[in-house]
């Protein structure tokens, strides 16, 4: 009767771990969900800070290679690879749409070399192209310092501060405008539910301490993106008052 009991709360356990690992690896992308439909919709990404998908391409490509030089849960590599391809379509969609709007005939190239319109590119083209540049980068220099123990654990914080940061531009962007109009308040309730139960996941499977560090940072500036929201409602609304 035991050994039955047992093996059921290890059959419970294993599936929970099944489905906990199942949203870890695309819950990241749930977020940009809504902030995708928003842009298609109202056919504007000026609420949106691309420079969001510049900071999780770094890290992502970056953790990448972390994996490589120190290989914890598959279950992150996977979520890496599926917030790469996320954040791709999310630059796809915002070149398309800054397109159509487009009156100036003059285009910014990556190939111009001016950093004056760095991650402001006419072409998605250029972004990709700016990806697989870093990614061969990171290729050649993990390559080379793969068996220093020191160099892993640096670029696995590199990585993880880097994700950490992700809500930083989008921050900015709002105190820049002094609006938070255009921006998906969905996908910042959803990072911050997704940013509490990574964090949450980090601990419980002992993951690097790199992981949790990152998450409670995230949840951090996942709560003043939020304050801002409430700020700059109120603000708006006493000036039409």
């Amino acid at each position: 009767m035991e050994s039955e009991l047992e093996e059921d709360v290890e059959s419970s356990w294993t599936v929970l771990s099944w489905l906990a690992s199942c949203v870890m690896v695309f819950g990241g992308a749930v977020p940009y969900i809504p902030q995708y439909q928003e842009i298609q919709r109202t056919g504007n990404t000026e609420g949106f800070s691309t420079r969001v998908c510049l900071v999780l391409l770094i890290a992502n490509i970056l953790r990448i290679f972390f994996w490589i030089g120190k290989q914890f849960e598959l279950t992150l590599l996977l979520q890496s690879v599926v917030m790469i391809l996320t954040m791709l379509a999310m630059l796809h969609l915002c070149c398309a749409i800054q397109s159509t709007n487009r009156v100036s005939t003059k285009q910014h190239r990556i190939t111009d070399l001016d950093l004056r319109y760095f991650w402001s590119w006419s072409a998605f083209e250029d972004y990709l192209l700016f990806c697989f540049g870093f990614t061969l980068l990171c290729a050649f220099v993990t390559l080379l310092f793969l068996d220093w123990v020191l160099f892993v654990e640096a670029l696995g914080s590199l990585a993880l501060m880097s994700e950490a940061m992700l809500g930083l531009p989008q921050l900015l962007q709002n105190y820049t405008n002094r609006s938070t109009r255009g921006m998906s308040i969905k996908m910042v309730l959803l990072w911050t539910a997704g940013d509490i139960f990574k964090t949450t996941y980090f601990v419980i499977n002992e993951s690097p301490t790199q992981f949790w560090v990152c998450g409670a940072v995230q949840i951090l500036i996942d709560i003043i993106i939020l304050l801002q929201v409430g700020y700059y409602d109120q603000d708006s609304r006493v000036k039409l008052g």
